[in-house]
């Protein structure tokens, strides 16, 4: 039953979201509005008397621009899910491995080497995603020992390489200078470059990363008890760490590759779904993808109607909520163990 309210509640934020916002600086003075009976004249095509950007403000903007938050949302709380029961901490996500440090590189490098000119569009993304892929695999060698992967080694291996690619990016833009501004939005996370190409290359690894994550349920559940329990009731801890650190990287890369680094998402969602549907990966899986979802759409919506006529990153309205939920959840587990 509390998965099919997220179901509805998905539904719904989908829906608003598309509704809200302006149409954006038209002429001189207040962005326009459109009513709640012309935007649905306008998505179903019933009236012909509305202007005629009204459809493609809605068709080839808003829409995508709602579904790609969506994907992007699932993806990163499904992920987050998958990480905190493999490091069997509440304070993992998805970017805990270094797939946000290896994307920012390929995207700044892309952005400032003239690529996406000479190329095309597609070049920064797919730059992206290969980079994060890369570094993903070096931080997985770095902490695998003989065929069996520590987690703790996996940490620090991510923390260090995200360090020193952290300095790679500080060194492009420092040569960018006043093509500097090509990459804020992506480092800080938009989904202003929304586009229905976008949405149908995601929908794939999406979907099907989520299918494998919640796949395991019954198997991460048993790795909270710890790996040599998890053997005795039949789970393989070695070959579950390699599938969910593979599946939660490519889902991830593929995310970020489109719209740039939107933290937090992966780690409070599952932590507040884990609050109300408890420690169960066979709930928890797909009630945080489906939260995680709405809670980005969500996001998004607030980051162009916030400011009239302006537009924010929309990961700085992730962080914004996520910094104190992090310091909670720092709290808490200092008072009450890592996973709740």
């Amino acid at each position: 039953m509390f998965i099919g309210l997220l179901v509805v509640l998905l539904l719904v934020s989908a829906f608003l979201a598309i509704l809200v916002g302006t149409l954006g600086p038209i002429g001189p003075g207040d962005p326009e509005r459109i009513s709640f009976s012309d935007a649905l004249d306008a998505i179903l095509g019933l009236k012909s008397d509305h202007p005629a950007y009204y459809s493609s403000v809605f068709w080839d903007v808003r829409i995508p621009r709602v579904l790609l938050a969506g994907l992007v949302g699932a993806s990163l709380a499904c992920a987050g899910t998958a990480m905190q029961a493999i490091f069997r901490n509440s304070m993992a996500d998805p970017f805990i491995i270094g797939v946000s440090s290896g994307a920012a590189v390929g995207a700044a490098s892309a952005g400032l080497i003239g690529l996406t000119v000479v190329v095309g569009a597609f070049t920064a993304p797919m730059l992206a995603f290969a980079c994060a892929l890369v570094t993903v695999f070096v931080v997985y060698k770095m902490g695998t020992v003989r065929g069996k992967v520590y987690v703790d080694t996996l940490l620090l291996s991510g923390v260090a390489i995200a360090a020193f690619l952290g300095a790679v990016v500080s060194f492009l833009i420092y040569f960018a200078r006043e093509d500097y501004h090509q990459l804020i939005p992506w480092l800080l996370g938009s989904l202003a470059v929304a586009k229905w190409s976008y949405v149908w290359i995601l929908v794939v690894p999406v979907a099907l990363g989520s299918f494998l994550i919640s796949l395991y349920g019954r198997e991460l559940n048993a790795l909270l008890l710890g790996e040599e329990t998890a053997h005795n009731l039949g789970a393989d801890p070695e070959f579950l760490k390699k599938v969910m650190l593979a599946t939660a990287a490519l889902v991830t890369a593929g995310a970020v590759a489109f719209t740039g680094i939107i933290g937090f998402v992966g780690l409070i969602v599952p932590h507040m779904m884990r609050i109300l549907v408890g420690a169960d990966h066979r709930v928890l899986v797909p009630a945080a993808t489906l939260f995680g979802a709405s809670f980005l759409i969500w996001a998004d919506a607030l980051s162009r109607t916030l400011i009239p006529a302006q537009e924010l990153p929309v990961g700085i309205i992730t962080a914004l909520c996520g910094g104190p939920f992090f310091l909670y959840l720092l709290r808490k587990n200092r008072t009450g163990g890592m996973m709740s």
